[in-house]
């Protein structure tokens, strides 16, 4: 098939996708964007997004592997549920994932009454950012890790294994470096669409300025108040999101240039 008409049946939805995001910023006054970036308020929105993020990326990769790795080498009974309750979070509306976290872990939720009375209250603080981003932000990561990992020839790990190698130094030395791609793929998406986490927070985490108040929350906020504010707190975070995943994607090129013979 000729290119051009890949390009023709493409370009609608090409056009879709990127029309938007440019209006956006050429709809920003570059001023407004460094004044909000001298705002108090937008740094500390910006510093709770960077910091809630980074920690759920660290929570998803530590117990979202070994789920992973369960599902690459379908060693689990139940993998086809799990699979399935893994995807749900990816469907539900963000506002029935926040409200499922409140039935869950609210002072009226199953375990409120339990863990008010050893002192916790989760609703409403920073950690509970994290629990609304990693709900929603962890099923990019296991399955695009264990895309990855099912790339990796079982034989190989057996072969490491009978040459003396733990169960541990095969992970680590074999199966990491062979699938060491789809995991960093993984925890790119992972990272990005914490980042951009916004209904399932709002509705557990509530939007308190200098404790809740992610950008993408602020963005919300200013949107009520002032549009340019909002304009620019967009700005802001579709940078630092266009940065991720450029970076990414470029360590992720040169490896596979290096890699050719």
């Amino acid at each position: 098939m000729q290119s051009w008409l890949l390009i023709a049946g493409g370009l609608p939805l090409l056009a879709l996708l990127t029309l938007p995001l440019v209006s956006l910023v050429l709809k920003t006054p570059p001023l407004a964007v460094l004044a909000s970036l001298g705002d108090a308020t937008t740094r500390q929105a910006i510093a709770l997004s960077l910091r809630t993020s980074l920690l759920t990326v660290l929570v998803v990769v530590l117990f979202g592997t070994p789920l992973a790795y369960l599902l690459a080498r379908k060693r689990l009974p139940g993998a086809p549920l799990l699979e399935v309750v893994l995807d749900l979070p990816t469907v539900l509306p963000p506002a029935v994932a926040g409200l499922a976290l409140l039935m869950a872990f609210g002072r009226r939720g199953l375990l409120g009454a339990w863990l008010a009375g050893l002192g916790i209250q989760l609703p409403f603080t920073p950690l509970a950012v994290v629990m609304a981003q990693t709900f929603v932000a962890a099923p990019y990561y296991i399955k695009a890790a264990a895309l990855g990992l099912s790339g990796v020839s079982y034989e190989l790990e057996q072969a490491a294994a009978l040459d003396g190698a733990t169960p541990l130094e095969t992970f680590r030395y074999v199966t990491l470096r062979l699938a060491w791609q789809g995991i960093v793929g993984g925890i790119a998406l992972c990272w990005a669409r914490a980042l951009g986490e916004f209904g399932a927070t709002i509705i557990f985490a509530g939007n308190l300025p200098g404790r809740t108040q992610t950008m993408p929350l602020a963005v919300y906020l200013g949107f009520e108040l002032d549009l340019t504010r909002a304009l620019t707190l967009a700005v802001i975070l579709l940078a630092i999101s266009f940065v991720i995943l450029v970076a990414v994607r470029t360590i992720l090129r040169g490896y596979s240039v290096e890699s050719e013979p």
